[in-house]
């Protein structure tokens, strides 16, 4: 049934915002954005007056599946939402991980401008990711994101 993974979507505050994040502070690149106040959507989204700021992203050099992006960041001019309480305790929650291969200095990179960190980087102890190494942070919105930095064999791999 299912052939692929078109993207992950976020709903944000404020789109400005979330791309001086998402473009600035992670480096991902902005491949499309546009406002999208037409009948398709607004029966896509289920709100009759639904007028969305719309950016699409990708992860420079990573490949990507047929939409061309790996992220989209949506705020809706109308209807205005709420925040949601994002915590990563409660259901509904996510977060989306990106693979670094060296999270000691992605972490002081990002750290040094000013992104608010859970904890230092972390040593995965335990499954299959044993020895590498994870950190979770968060976004303007609160929004969870992870730095992930696999074992040495998952990069030995890559190789052969």
């Amino acid at each position: 049934m299912l052939a692929g993974l078109w993207h992950v979507s976020f709903t944000v505050g404020d789109l400005e915002r979330s791309l001086a994040f998402y473009r600035d502070a992670l480096g991902l690149e902005v491949i499309h954005s546009q406002q999208q106040a037409n009948e398709y959507t607004r029966r896509l989204v289920g709100y009759p007056d639904a007028n969305l700021r719309v950016a699409m992203l990708r992860i420079p050099g990573a490949s990507v599946g047929p939409s061309g992006h790996h992220l989209e960041l949506v705020e809706y001019i109308t209807p205005r939402g709420t925040p949601a309480d994002v915590a990563t305790k409660n259901p509904g929650a996510s977060h989306l991980a990106f693979v670094v291969r060296d999270i000691h200095m992605a972490y002081r990179q990002l750290k040094a401008a000013g992104v608010v960190f859970r904890s230092e980087p972390v040593v995965i102890t335990e499954g299959r990711n044993r020895g590498g190494y994870t950190v979770y942070f968060l976004d303007p919105d609160g929004i969870t994101l992870e730095l992930h930095q696999p074992p040495p064999h998952f990069w030995e791999s890559e190789q052969s």
